[in-house]
């Protein structure tokens, strides 16, 4: 994650906030592809999809928004992911393009502003408030090149920018924020929370202290209650960001969330971090945020200007940009699985992807299947027996008994494609037998026969 650098830990500055950054495992990948090649083929509609991030756990390392395998539904339409308390579950969006072309093509803005427009009508609507990961929906854009495994994406984090930027007074270890009373009494608040089933995948929520220094940790959804029984309030979130003097990317709606809904301008804000699973008060941070808006953010129709890209930047202020800064432009990414494939596999998902492309877009009556199951006897291995035996690959066919009672002659391999000079010498090989040969070292998997007549 990177960060400001505007200000300092103590007194105003800008409130400056780490981006958020992705994880993508492998086995994501090749889930997309079978959903690509067996279920959605052209189809180019948004599919829901899940990300998973968890508070940071340690002092130099922050944590990234993963998607896993388990990220994409199942066949039947279902989220296949399992509840777990080391992580929460975040609602995003995918959309694959079928070309290249088609994926540079996509209006980011456009896609982006779509998704932060769910966050901001989640807040107005009080969405947000009982189901507070809607807060950080993301959005995941990508290009598939199934005949080359390569994989072409890039990443937003919808945040809605709040102008002018929120500065932020004393940030600074939670540690050293609170009574050592108090400190203590959060700790086990929020290790309670952590470890209950039924809170532990909530990444927002509220914070109070009743007068014995005695903490509480309460949900978004008490608001109207817990601000009237509490001394000093809080607001609190899973904090992904390692860094001393940043808090993490999903504060950014958060504090649009309390400044809309609540009508606070001013509020303390707690970034709750983790070691070893358990809360840790020197790493988590605590810090007042002053915000104040030249719009009337309260009526649903005035929605914010949005931001939210992943990319190398080095820097990310409050405001954005500043006219003396160059700021880098958001990147593409690519990754390529190809190295980590069995070549055979690698063959196989090509051929197949032919076929698929021509069912897709030509041929939506062609069964694949049938041609897959189909045995085929060719009688003859002469100029086309041979032409016919590639053919056959090349529409599915996968299953060949080839019958000739020839040899290979130096007249042959001129005109007979499956046949060079090498198979012509000491009298020439058995034609049937060299044909299949010569057909596994063109597809391996084929599953193939030869019968020599003598």
């Amino acid at each position: 994650m990177a960060a400001a650098t505007e200000g300092e830990a103590s007194g105003s500055s800008i409130l400056a906030f780490a981006l958020f950054q992705s994880s993508i495992d492998e086995g994501f990948w090749h889930r997309l592809s079978s959903l690509k090649l067996n279920q959605w083929g052209t189809d180019e509609s948004p599919v829901p999809i899940t990300g998973f991030y968890a508070p940071c756990k340690h002092r130099q390392i922050s944590n990234h928004l993963t998607l896993l395998s388990e990220s994409l539904p199942a066949e039947n339409g279902e989220q296949t992911f399992v509840h777990n308390r080391n992580r929460c579950a975040v609602p995003g969006i995918l959309y694959n393009a079928n070309t290249i072309e088609g994926f540079r093509a996509f209006d980011r803005q456009l896609l982006l502003k779509a998704e932060a427009q769910k966050i901001w009508d989640d807040i107005h609507s009080g969405a947000a408030e009982k189901d507070p990961v809607l807060l950080s929906r993301f959005l995941l854009v990508t290009f598939a090149d199934l005949k080359r495994w390569n994989f072409h994406y890039w990443f937003a984090f919808p945040a809605l920018i709040l102008g002018p930027p929120a500065t932020v007074v004393n940030l600074k270890p939670a540690a050293k924020w609170f009574t050592p009373e108090e400190a203590e009494s959060l700790s086990a608040a929020c290790n309670q929370w952590r470890n209950s089933d039924v809170t532990a995948e909530i990444p927002f929520f509220l914070v109070g202290f009743a007068p014995k220094s005695q903490a509480t940790v309460r949900r978004l959804s008490d608001w109207d209650t817990f601000q009237h029984e509490t001394d000093k309030l809080l607001f609190g979130f899973y904090d992904p960001c390692h860094l001393p003097r940043n808090p993490g990317w999903p504060l950014r709606n958060f504090l649009m969330l309390i400044y809309s809904r609540w009508n606070l301008n001013t509020l303390k804000f707690f970034c709750y971090r983790e070691s070893r699973g358990f809360a840790d008060m020197e790493l988590s941070l605590v810090g007042e945020a002053l915000i104040s808006s030249q719009q009337d953010w309260r009526s649903p129709e005035n929605m914010p200007n949005t931001t939210g890209f992943e990319s190398y930047t080095v820097l990310e202020v409050g405001r954005e940009s500043k006219p003396e800064k160059k700021k880098k432009k958001s990147d593409t990414r690519c990754i390529s699985l190809a190295n980590s494939m069995d070549p055979i596999r690698l063959a196989t998902s090509a051929a197949d992807l032919n076929l698929k492309l021509m069912t897709w877009r030509a041929l939506p009556s062609l069964n694949l299947d049938v041609l897959s199951a189909t045995k085929c006897l060719l009688l003859g291995a002469g100029t086309l027996g041979c032409q016919v035996a590639r053919t056959l690959l090349g529409w599915g066919v996968r299953k060949i008994t080839m019958v000739d009672n020839g040899r290979v002659a130096m007249s042959n391999p001129v005109r007979q494609s499956l046949y060079t000079f090498d198979d012509c010498l000491n009298g020439g090989g058995y034609k049937a037998a060299v044909a299949v040969d010569a057909l596994k070292q063109i597809f391996p998997t084929v599953v193939i026969e030869a019968a020599s007549l003598t």
